[in-house]
């Protein structure tokens, strides 16, 4: 009778782990955040925009019918997607680009930056044209003004590091940049959370925002995650704000994960920046 008490409380335990693994892995959680600026203009204070990155093929609901509710709950101004919408794994790669680009973009004005994971799958080209034929607009190495009321802020976006060897760099983006617009308030859109500190971080926009590091995939109280997508042990810049060389860095946690990897205390995220004028 033991050995039956004891064998009913291990399945017991194995299904509550079983179910908290499968919840933390699926089911969506909406998280708000502010960022302030002294600089920003006057009308954009207030604007609300939403960060989505590292699908990586995952579905949520039949059509993602579960991320886009959630998406036209928050009534978001504009939508950044941050890079590896799919990967080596991904079946039928544009349509799922598609589908997603399609919705997203009549849901509200869409941007995409390219990830590490579509230039692996050597198809990158064709993901981008598929996502602008359905109305995202692709930054490639590029930049373009955002109005709101009277005012303008410049949004850029660099493609991935795993593209062309000969693409523009994100340094001869930034002084294109300069060269046409003086000293901007701007937004860059860079998928590689880990190449902030040393390099994105000196190009000196305003706000920088990134994917990449699954919010270090297993979150563990008083860490910033435990695994680094360099397979490296605790890593930092995985998940909220960040400063280095007098710039700010957004990392959102993202949605999916690659292969095998699971996430525990992280559930998918989708991130919701409300840009503030200070003082």
């Amino acid at each position: 009778m033991k050995k039956l008490r004891a064998f009913v409380l291990c399945l017991l335990v194995l299904a509550l782990l079983a179910g908290g693994l499968w919840f933390g892995n699926n089911v969506l959680q909406t998280e708000e955040f502010t960022f302030r600026s002294s600089d920003l203009p006057a009308g954009f204070d207030g604007w609300r925009v939403m960060v989505l990155a590292d699908l990586h093929g995952k579905s949520f609901g039949s059509q993602q019918e579960k991320l886009l509710a959630a998406v036209k709950n928050e009534a978001p101004e504009a939508i950044f997607l941050i890079g590896d919408l799919v990967d080596e794994r991904t079946e039928d790669a544009e349509g799922y680009c598609a589908q997603l680009g399609a919705t997203l973009s009549a849901l509200a004005p869409t941007y995409y930056v390219t990830g590490n994971h579509e230039w692996a799958r050597h198809d990158a080209p064709a993901i981008k044209k598929t996502l602008q034929e359905a109305g995202v607009t692709v930054l490639s190495n590029e930049f373009l003004p955002i109005g709101r009321g009277d005012d303008t802020v410049i949004l850029a976006g660099i493609d991935d590091p795993n593209g062309y060897a000969d693409q523009k760099t994100p340094e001869q983006l930034a002084s294109e940049l300069y060269a046409a617009c003086g000293d901007p308030f701007w937004l860059l859109l860079a998928h590689r959370n880990d190449h902030f500190a040393a390099q994105y971080s000196l190009l000196g926009a305003d706000l920088t925002i990134s994917g990449h590091g699954h919010g270090g995939c297993i979150r563990l109280p008083f860490t910033d995650g435990l695994l680094g997508t360099q397979r490296n042990l605790f890593p930092s810049h995985t998940a909220g704000f960040y400063e280095d060389n007098g710039c700010t860095l957004f990392v959102t946690r993202g949605l999916g994960n690659v292969g095998i990897t699971f996430r525990v205390f992280n559930r998918p995220q989708i991130a919701v920046i409300t840009v503030e004028k200070e003082g």
